[in-house]
């Protein structure tokens, strides 16, 4: 699990670095500095630009 790249949470596509994103979350209830990545990755689920379109549109 460690060190594994991010998949969107639809199509488990492989999330690239520059590709942009969709990140469903919710609102942090804590404030302060954190790795943002990371952060991400353990509180939010990744979706890819296509599915978020199909989704929207569909």
């Amino acid at each position: 699990m460690f060190g594994e790249k991010p998949k969107c949470s639809v199509c488990s596509k492989d999330i690239e670095d520059g590709d942009e994103v969709f990140v469903k979350m919710r609102y942090p209830k804590r404030k302060g500095f954190t790795e943002i990545k990371a952060y991400l990755k353990n509180e939010g689920r990744f979706i890819c630009e296509n599915c978020f379109h199909q989704n929207k549109s569909g």
